[in-house]
């Protein structure tokens, strides 16, 4: 604790063949990456409710729930990232692989010394995935935030019949001057202006 040493990565093994799991997990914890094993789709889905890994590697053909199916849970419940494992390299299940957003993908059987270097660009390429996708979220934010500012501006314009440089720089330094935002005051304005529009139609219908 407290040395700056780097946190180790949780991978979730999910293969239904106990030899195939065993020699995994060995391989994958002396490489010094903490792992978690579940014998099946549903038992990985339990596993995941109390401890989220960071990649989770999936054998494709499992009894019951298939890889791919759990894949489909894990792309569609969750954000964990996920590498395939499968007996074939068939070009359609490939194929199929990348469909379903597999970060990787394993042939069996593996060799042991391409095991750690597949692994972990799968995890780097996951790491990038997860960047990306909060990048989105940012810029997404961003345009919101960005549209209801200009909405602001041009309320203010109108109201006081400024020009739009005027009008930013008004608000900008009420939002300063009150250590607030100016997307929060761009907000609070779109809003009063709603409730004042609402409040409008109540008169313009008594009339």
């Amino acid at each position: 604790m407290g040395t700056g040493k780097k946190t180790k990565s949780t991978i979730l093994l999910v293969e239904d063949d106990q030899l195939t799991l065993s020699l995994l997990s060995t391989v994958l914890h002396e490489a010094d990456y903490d792992i978690i094993q579940a014998r099946c789709g549903e038992d990985a889905l339990n596993v995941i409710l109390m401890q989220e890994p960071d990649m989770a590697l999936l054998d494709i053909n499992m009894p019951g729930m298939s890889g791919l199916d759990l894949a489909d849970r894990l792309r569609s419940d969750t954000s964990i990232p996920f590498m395939f494992l499968s007996a074939t390299s068939d070009s359609d299940i490939v194929r199929q692989a990348v469909e379903y957003g597999a970060v990787g993908y394993l042939v069996k059987p593996f060799d042991i010394a391409n095991l750690i270097p597949t692994v972990e660009a799968s995890l780097a390429r996951a790491e990038d995935i997860r960047k990306l996708r909060k990048t989105e979220v940012h810029l997404t934010s961003a345009l919101v935030s960005g549209r209801e500012t200009s909405m602001a501006v041009g309320l203010l314009m109108a109201k006081f019949q400024s020009n739009r440089q005027v009008a930013f720089a008004v608000l900008r330094n009420y939002a300063r001057s009150n250590r607030r935002t100016i997307h929060e005051v761009a907000s609070e304005l779109l809003q009063a202006e709603e409730t004042l529009n609402q409040f409008k139609q109540l008169f313009d219908g008594k009339g």
